[in-house]
């Protein structure tokens, strides 16, 4: 008899298929399989030991402050840890709890079955002579030859902007932005090629030229600020990139400071996918900003944390290409990124990101073939 301990990113169930197990103990066997880590913040002290006891009778448990059995505080924060199966079956026996604990199982079981997605890359086009990496800039008759040159090397999505949002730019006016943008979409619009197209843009004419010419997906980094923006999408049936940003890019990196980033996040993107709801948008993308008013350990955060916005079941934008956080890591010039970027982008994937947003688009199709080959085996 042999025993090998297996990695943690070890796909039981693929190790159950090749062990011939039935189907039924491979879908009740798996659910044990994974353990799942749930932060509880300013829970009821009552439910908290409710919750603990429940935790412990289920086989899970919840990590709790001394003084909570005695009631010595009104609010506690928690830890709740358990498999999937677990979970199911504490959130369906909280509903019957009180101390707010029918929503925390309302809560809970959003996270129980998200939707996987096929990793995708959405390549950058700037028709601008100031985004933050030159690499990046494009004229006119530029932009046509890269799309087309993205498209070969396994883009999925062109994402094309006419003015730039780095940390401290200046904002240029709506009629500036849309000459630029204008030839390319243009020359775009009649050719098949494809993929889909997204325009990076808050602005509504910029937005209502480019869907009206065959783009579908509206990228806005405001995240639907503007009414009039939902309208458009709304009309055109386009796909939105809702974006989170703290401040606007002249000032957005002057000292942001948050208590607790992910849950800033979440919150915004829920106000935000109840306002596309109300004017019809369906298909929504989620972009946590990384970058925009953020420091190094927030964005830091939010990558790890990412599993956090599953729950709404949408799909996950990251675009960390080339940014400033790689040099706060290690000094390194924007020329020279691209290895951070892919090990960046490499966690986005690995916490539940499924679209990438990127300047270097064959790196970033060879990482990802590679990365699909390893979850295979």
């Amino acid at each position: 008899m042999r025993i090998k301990r297996l990695g943690k990113d070890t796909d039981s169930v693929k190790v159950m298929q090749k062990l011939g197990v039935d189907k039924l103990g491979i879908k009740i066997m798996a659910k044990k399989a994974e353990i799942l880590l749930f932060y509880i913040a300013d829970m009821h002290v009552g439910a908290a030991n409710i919750l603990k006891q429940d935790a412990l009778s289920v086989g899970a448990d919840l990590a709790i402050p001394n003084g909570t059995i005695t009631c010595a505080f009104k609010r506690v924060d928690a830890l709740l840890i358990g498999t999937k199966k677990h979970i199911e079956i504490l959130a369906k026996k909280e509903l019957a709890q009180p101390y707010g604990l029918r929503e925390l199982a309302r809560e809970l079981r959003k996270y129980l079955g998200p939707k996987e997605y096929e990793p995708k890359i959405m390549g950058i086009i700037n028709a601008t002579n100031d985004s933050f990496y030159p690499g990046s800039r494009f004229s006119p008759e530029e932009a046509v030859a890269a799309v087309e040159r993205m498209i070969k090397q396994g883009a999925d999505i062109i994402d094309i902007g006419g003015m730039s949002t780095r940390p401290g730019s200046e904002e240029i006016g709506e009629e500036e932005e849309l000459e630029r943008v204008r030839p390319i979409i243009d020359t775009l619009a009649p050719l098949q090629l494809g993929v889909k197209l997204s325009i990076d843009t808050y602005r509504p004419k910029v937005a209502r030229y480019a869907l009206e010419r065959g783009f579908c997906i509206l990228n806005d980094i405001t995240g639907l600020e503007n009414d009039e923006m939902a309208k458009i999408a709304a009309q055109f049936g386009a796909s939105v990139v809702i974006m989170h940003k703290k401040g606007d890019p002249k000032t957005m990196q002057q000292n942001p400071f948050y208590e607790d980033v992910v849950a800033e996040v979440s919150q915004f993107f829920k106000e935000r996918i109840e306002k596309a709801k109300s004017f019809g948008i369906e298909d929504i993308i989620l972009d946590p900003g990384i970058g925009f008013g953020k420091r190094l350990e927030d964005n830091l955060q939010l990558l790890k944390d990412l599993v956090e916005f599953r729950k709404f079941g949408y799909e996950i934008l990251v675009g960390a290409s080339r940014k400033s956080m790689i040099d706060k890591i290690i000094p390194t010039p924007v020329e020279e990124r691209l290895p951070g970027t892919l090990a960046l982008h490499q966690l986005a994937l690995e916490n539940g990101a499924s679209i990438l947003r990127c300047h270097d688009v064959a790196a970033h199709r060879q990482m990802i073939e590679v990365y699909k080959a390893y979850k295979r085996i």
